[in-house]
């Protein structure tokens, strides 16, 4: 717990139990319900809330904006996500209906009003938000392609609508086709540990 506060000093009380309620929530459920390797559990913090929210570094999303979180597994990144951005709504999807179950349980249980939860392919969910943001596995192309169905046109924020992702390792070449219109921010800048030194922040405008 003490590497969020350590990047972001400035949470509120509340913010500061829900994220300090993370470790034991996702330590039960994953006990019944596997959504993280059970070797990387203890790294819960570093591995999985503080790399959700290297998303919170690139932008601050403004109140009222709209986010799916693709894929969601567990609840990352929309969980923690979530928790820093109170008067953001996020919709968190996963074709996994188990995975979305122990999203469902842990959100519940720290009290967070502004997510909702669907069970379902990417492919079916044909809402509009401002952004999609993923811990993506799949590669950049389809990703898109799936998801430019959902970006809605009217903007909220600093940062034109798009999709914001979480990827690893290099990304030159399946960024390629997408350039011109592709971001990518190194976590290392902003995080010191030694976890982030080839992840990326990738942002895409569709």
């Amino acid at each position: 717990m003490e590497i969020i506060l350590k990047y972001f000093p400035d949470l509120t009380e509340a913010q500061k139990q829900q994220f300090a309620s993370l470790y034991d929530l996702y330590t039960d459920w994953n006990a019944k319900i596997n959504v993280i390797s059970r070797k990387d559990i203890e790294n819960l913090y570093e591995h999985h809330v503080l790399h959700s929210l290297g998303i919170a570094k690139v932008i601050r999303f403004t109140p009222g904006t709209r986010i799916m979180d693709l894929g969601t597994g567990g609840g990352f990144p929309g969980i923690p996500l979530a928790i820093l951005f109170p008067e953001v709504k996020f919709h968190l999807v996963d074709s996994i209906g188990k995975k979305v179950r122990v999203a469902t349980e842990v959100a519940n249980s720290i009290g967070l009003k502004n997510v909702t939860f669907r069970h379902a392919r990417a492919e079916e969910e044909k809402q509009l938000f401002d952004f999609v943001v993923s811990r993506a596995v799949m590669p950049l192309a389809d990703l898109l392609k799936i998801i430019r169905k959902n970006i809605a046109s009217e903007q909220h924020n600093a940062m034109p609508n798009g999709l914001i992702c979480l990827k690893g390792g290099e990304l030159a070449n399946e960024a390629m086709p997408f350039k011109n219109k592709t971001m990518m921010y190194d976590l290392k800048d902003y995080f010191e540990e030694d976890f982030f030194e080839t992840k990326k922040v990738v942002y895409v405008t569709p």
